[in-house]
């Protein structure tokens, strides 16, 4: 079972505004397999070692050395922290702060020592998180399922859905009698009657699901059969339900296997996404507001101007960026004294409130390391 702690952008915003001398970022491959657990504590205490060397090197007092040291002895004496892990795990230390997250993404394994923290594996994270909600819908029952990209699906409870669709209207059946759809005494009958009940209990389903997803942004992923997944779709006043569908009865599926049924809808749905952002970054190209050469992209960055930037979540450049011009000075090999050129630009870009796209190689415009759609020409 994978245990994640996904931070928020909220989270990632508090270590790019964390400004301390010897801080250092440790990103490593986990596993939830018990089996890994030594292994994975070998590797974490190799990285340790390289930021260790990397603290001693850049002229650290021992005293902070010893101090980093403690931390992540204390973090291993923990005995939950290595037995409860997802896909890759990322530690930030201080001398004034420790974080750590598990995330369900696979990440490169490395280690940064800067003055400040090495945020870019988390962006993965929050680019196409692979969450989704599913509302399995029949005339005899609903369910809200929550899905994740590497997490056991949970039902959430809806409060006040009446149990089918015959309890919405009050009654014993849905089904009605009368050749004409009406009774004697004029109340809708047959298949006409059948779907005023049905939007009566789909509209008793909006009203519940109304504080579950308030303020999310999540899509939701109806599963069921015709009429009443139209029905619903003609009634719902979230904002975020995805044209794709599960279809068939969905009673007898376990939410697992709702979740199973979702991800390829929500890789669709993601791949749609960026190959639309990338047929807009093309368009703003050719409109003279996009650019793909690292220090145009620094610059921009260093003047807010960045709107979308694309990052290679998988390279590394070591250097600098000069805090007023954003000029960029590239280095031989990472140390204490420089950062990720490629990380404190994104750290710009996100402090003014850009979208960052954390991507594969292949996913970046212009195939460069980034590139990125601006407000204005710098």
């Amino acid at each position: 079972m994978h245990h994640t702690d996904i931070p928020t952008r909220a989270d990632i915003v508090e270590l790019a505004t964390a400004r301390e001398p010897w801080s250092v970022s440790i990103t490593l491959a986990t596993s939830t397999n018990p089996s890994d657990t030594s292994h994975i504590r070998l590797d974490l205490k190799n990285q340790v070692k390289v930021a260790t060397e990397q603290l001693t090197a850049g002229g650290a007092d021992r005293s902070v050395v010893a101090r980093f040291a403690e931390t992540v002895d204390g973090l291993l004496e923990d005995p939950d922290f290595l037995r409860y892990l997802s896909s890759s795990l990322s530690i930030f230390i201080s001398p004034n702060l420790t974080r750590y997250f598990r995330v369900p993404n696979v990440l490169q394994s490395c280690t940064e020592v800067s003055d400040r923290f090495y945020i870019k594996p988390l962006m993965r994270a929050l680019t196409f998180p692979q969450s989704a909600y599913v509302l399995a819908l029949a005339q005899s029952g609903v369910r809200l399922v929550a899905v994740s990209r590497d997490l056991p699906a949970t039902s959430i409870e809806l409060e006040g859905v009446p149990a089918d669709v015959a309890a919405a209207a009050g009654v014993d059946s849905i089904r009605g009698r009368g050749s004409d759809g009406r009774s004697p005494q004029g109340r809708i009958q047959g298949s006409e009657g059948q779907k005023v009940r049905m939007q009566e209990y789909a509209q008793a389903i909006n009203k519940a699901l109304a504080p579950v997803l308030a303020g999310s942004k999540e899509p939701l992923i109806i599963a069921g059969a015709e009429p009443m997944t139209a029905i619903f779709r003609s009634v719902c006043t979230y904002k975020h339900v995805v044209k794709p569908e599960i279809e068939g009865n969905q009673q007898e599926r376990s939410d697992e296997q709702l979740a199973a049924a979702a991800r390829p809808i929500l890789d669709e749905l993601y791949a749609a996404e960026l190959k639309a952002l990338c047929d807009e970054f093309g368009t703003s190209a050719s409109n003279g507001r996009a650019v793909t050469d690292l220090g145009d992209v620094a610059r921009a960055a260093t003047a807010k101007a960045v709107d979308t930037l694309f990052v290679d979540i998988d390279r590394s450049v070591p250097g600098t960026v000069d805090e007023e011009s954003g000029a960029v000075t590239l280095a031989s090999d990472a140390d204490a004294s420089n950062y990720g050129v490629i990380d404190e630009i994104l750290r710009r870009a996100l402090l003014s409130d850009a979208r960052i796209l954390a991507v594969r190689a292949d996913d970046v415009p212009g195939g460069g390391a980034l590139a990125a759609t601006v407000r204005f020409p710098v």
